[in-house]
């Protein structure tokens, strides 16, 4: 019973939490409505020479407004609308009558207070009509005289109060239930006229899998710099000492103590060259991820760890063992940050696998504070994500908790179910 309040409450929050959007929405129309005809202005000005001077800063104006709008329809809808390039900070009136957003974003201008602006006036307007027969027409239908009307109901006596009173509420929860669905179609609305050209997202997306190509390349020769780095100075310095240490005991066999004791020697020698070559094996690809899949490799990394992690893995099948060794690596390294900066005891990894991407949330209850730009580590992940056309969210408000969430674009096959 408690837990069903709860959520009604929580949706009653989320709706009156919408209308209050849809508000906010209607104001900010009414800020282009100025901003879009001083753009206009300038433009009119620009034969006599003024219009060159005031264009720049008035089309930076408009930019800042719409560039809001993309990023309300992302926070409120969660509807991605891609921005176009950046002006230049230099931009003369040439640059910015040359640039295709600046015109995307004026038609945008123009049409926003008649159509999306009258588009989140609902909302509002139902729950305000309908809080005025709900709350005030019961206390003030006997002050007014008999022309006094409530909508369609003519409100002149107690039955028709009661109507009216139901009406009202009737206009206030459909206010309510109404407020998301709208701000979900004014966010729609925002992106057919504010999203980027399609060639503008080709170009950019051309030049974002360039240079994840190159980071991956770098990455690529980096790691195989590092591979035969390990193995000169490990493994083959030990098997080179292992054969030197054979062949000085093949010398002493007249002499079966020393050459018991080189033997020793050689075994131990041996077994560390053994050890090497086990660590430069799990530094590639940990033979747990490839035997038992990444939910099992995760929680062996819990295991060693010395913070309280809880693992729940939440996906079927296993995932291309590229991803799965992008996603255990980026843990590992997330758990030891967590470990030497959060200050805290426990972390909580979720893995999640839908509609096509893997994502995995890192939350510690750490002091928080966490900076991208400080350290190697978040750089880093985010570098191997990249390869992947991953993303990387941090949020770490000051005094904690930290949470880090990784997603990655992946199928899943062999279907068996992973879940703790």
């Amino acid at each position: 019973m408690s837990s069903i309040v709860a959520r009604s409450r929580a949706g009653s929050l989320r709706a009156l939490t919408a209308v209050g959007r849809c508000q906010l929405a209607g104001l900010l129309g009414l800020l282009v409505a100025c901003v879009g005809p001083a753009v206009v202005a300038a433009l009119l000005l620009l034969p006599v020479g003024l219009g060159h001077r005031l264009l720049p800063p008035a089309a930076a104006a408009l930019r800042r407004c719409a560039d809001r709008a993309r990023e309300r329809a992302a926070r409120w809808s969660g509807v991605r609308v891609a921005p176009p390039d950046p002006l230049p900070r230099t931009a003369g009136a040439r640059a910015v009558l040359a640039d295709a957003g600046f015109w995307r974003d004026l038609g945008w201008a123009w049409l926003e207070p008649l159509v999306g602006g009258l588009l989140v006036a609902v909302p509002p307007s139902l729950v305000v009509y309908g809080a005025f027969g709900a709350l005030v027409q019961p206390f003030v239908w006997r002050l007014l005289d008999d022309g006094n009307r409530y909508a369609f109901v003519p409100v002149h006596s107690t039955a028709t109060m009661v109507a009216a009173l139901l009406l009202g509420l009737g206009f206030t929860a459909a206010g309510l239930l109404l407020a998301p669905s709208v701000l979900r179609l004014h966010a729609r609305w925002g992106r057919l006229l504010l999203a980027a050209p399609r060639t503008a997202e080709l170009v950019r997306r051309i030049e974002q899998l360039t240079d994840t190509r190159a980071v991956a390349l770098g990455a690529r020769a980096d790691e195989l710099r590092r591979i035969e780095r390990d193995l000169h100075d490990g493994a083959q310095a030990r098997l080179v000492a292992l054969g030197m240490r054979l062949d000085g005991a093949t010398r002493l066999l007249d002499d079966p103590q020393a050459a018991r004791a080189a033997l020793l020697e050689a075994r131990e020698l041996s077994a560390r060259a053994l050890e090497d070559l086990r660590d430069l094996v799990r530094g590639i690809q940990p033979p747990i991820l490839t035997d038992r899949g990444l939910g099992d490799a995760v929680r062996s990394l819990a295991l060693d760890s010395f913070l309280d992690v809880h693992v729940e893995a939440r996906f079927s099948g296993r995932l291309p063992a590229a991803v799965e060794s992008a996603a255990y690596f980026a843990v590992n390294e997330l758990l030891a940050n967590a470990a030497k900066h959060s200050g805290g005891d426990r972390v909580d990894i979720v893995l999640v696998h839908r509609e096509g991407r893997l994502s995995v949330s890192v939350t510690d209850d750490g002091h928080g504070g966490a900076d991208p730009a400080r350290g190697t580590g978040l750089l880093g992940v985010r570098a191997r994500l990249a390869t992947f056309d991953g993303s990387l969210a941090l949020h770490s408000p000051p005094g904690g908790p930290t949470t880090v969430t990784l997603e990655i674009p992946c199928a899943s096959s062999l279907p068996k179910t992973s879940s703790s």
